[in-house]
């Protein structure tokens, strides 16, 4: 007697619509016979049997993985894991038109030794930040001066890395609270103005990981093999989502200032225009917070102040440096070649920014697609032209 097999499908896998002819032996162990053979490998969860008839074809449409795209995915995975960033980094800065220099960064290649102990196991851990004041440059430079005891207050947390979620979960926590710790620090320090403020974006490497925490009008833009992906948004009144907020804590825009004052809505300090502690502001210093695993696709990282952007789109950035690292491999000079364009292009504000390259120069050179060939235009006479025109009409 044969029984009728009812296979109930996973529909989690990319569905491919075969038919399997199902062949059970009641007397001994369940034998499925799949036809036609392939390479192709059938997932379910569960089997039903059935005694209605003593013969059967049974359709099997569902999820099935085939075992080069199982073995695909499984080096993908590996090279993910092995992946490790070789962290190396590049900065500039330049007053530009303004009177004063109100920017200021922070650029940590080896973090571990800048604070002073020894990773348990060999992952690199780097810290970068970029700050751009307003009123002056004192917030600023507060922030900057008192960034390692904000943000690296328990330094063992670093000591004890891994990939556990629950660690980037403290991480990102942690940063949440050193961009309002610092706010909270600048309403009680009486050598900063209240009308003095900075925004401010940080960037943390610590093995295969990046976190990045921004509250501002700075950027963070990573190139993975040649596009721009934006790690941060740009806290300004045209930000839709911000001008929700804003409006819905009884801010207002005028004029694409928030309270017809400040360009950005997120910032450290102007406690001028924040409402008082304790009370939820239009104006925050709540930084958004991202968290991504780094891979090889992964060739450097840009962050910067708006004097870059104002001028720049996050592509152009990418693309400028990525030939520039193809040409010389110096992140530095990549810096002061992002300065320059963007004083070419007139830019109106400070300017600072950091390159941090993730990749050897071996892999970006590898992911370029071929040049095509270009030929040099040239002009024909008139007598020229007219030969080969009448040779053109003959044929």
């Amino acid at each position: 007697m044969v029984l009728e097999t009812e296979i109930i499908y996973q529909q989690s896998i990319p569905v491919l619509d075969v038919k399997y002819h199902l062949c059970v032996s009641q007397e001994n162990a369940v034998k499925v016979d799949v036809s036609p053979a392939s390479n192709v490998v059938p997932v379910f969860n569960q089997l039903r049997v059935s005694t209605e008839s003593i013969s059967t074809e049974t359709s099997l449409f569902g999820s099935t993985v085939s075992r080069s795209e199982m073995k695909t995915d499984s080096i993908i995975e590996e090279a993910v894991a092995k992946f490790i960033p070789v962290v190396r980094s590049g900065s500039c800065a330049d007053i530009g038109p303004r009177g004063s220099m109100d920017d200021d960064h922070i650029q940590i290649d080896d973090l571990a030794t800048h604070l002073g102990f020894v990773l348990k196991s060999p992952t690199r851990s780097a810290f970068y930040a970029v700050f751009d004041g307003h009123g002056g440059p004192d917030a600023a430079v507060f922030v900057k001066n008192n960034a390692m005891k904000l943000f690296f207050e328990d330094a063992t947390m670093l000591q004890s890395y891994g990939t556990d979620a629950l660690l980037m979960k403290r991480l990102e926590d942690t940063h949440r609270k050193a961009f309002l710790g610092a706010d909270l620090a600048m309403a009680d320090e009486q050598s900063i103005s209240s009308s003095c403020g900075t925004t401010a974006l940080t960037a943390l490497i610590l093995g295969k990981h990046l976190l990045v925490a921004n509250a501002g009008d700075c950027r963070a833009v990573l190139c993975k093999r040649g596009v721009a992906v934006d790690m941060s948004h740009d806290h300004r009144p045209s930000y839709l989502p911000e001008r929700k907020r804003v409006e819905e804590l009884g801010g207002y825009i005028d004029d694409g200032y928030l309270n017809g004052y400040l360009s950005v809505t997120r910032a450290l300090g102007d406690w001028d225009l924040k409402l008082p502690l304790g009370s939820a502001s239009p104006l925050t210093a709540e930084p958004d917070v991202q968290v991504v695993t780094l891979t090889e696709e992964d060739e450097f990282l840009i962050i910067g102040c708006d004097g870059i952007w104002d001028v720049m789109s996050s592509q152009e950035a990418v693309s400028l440096v990525r030939r520039g690292l193809r040409r010389h491999d110096d992140p530095q000079q990549c810096a002061r070649e992002l300065v320059k364009e963007a004083l070419r292009l007139h830019t109106t504000d400070n300017l600072t920014v950091i390159v941090i390259c993730l990749s050897p120069v071996e892999s970006i050179v590898e992911s370029c697609p071929p040049q095509r060939r270009r030929f040099r235009a040239c002009s024909m006479s008139e007598e020229a032209r007219n030969k080969l025109r009448s040779l053109l009409e003959s044929n």
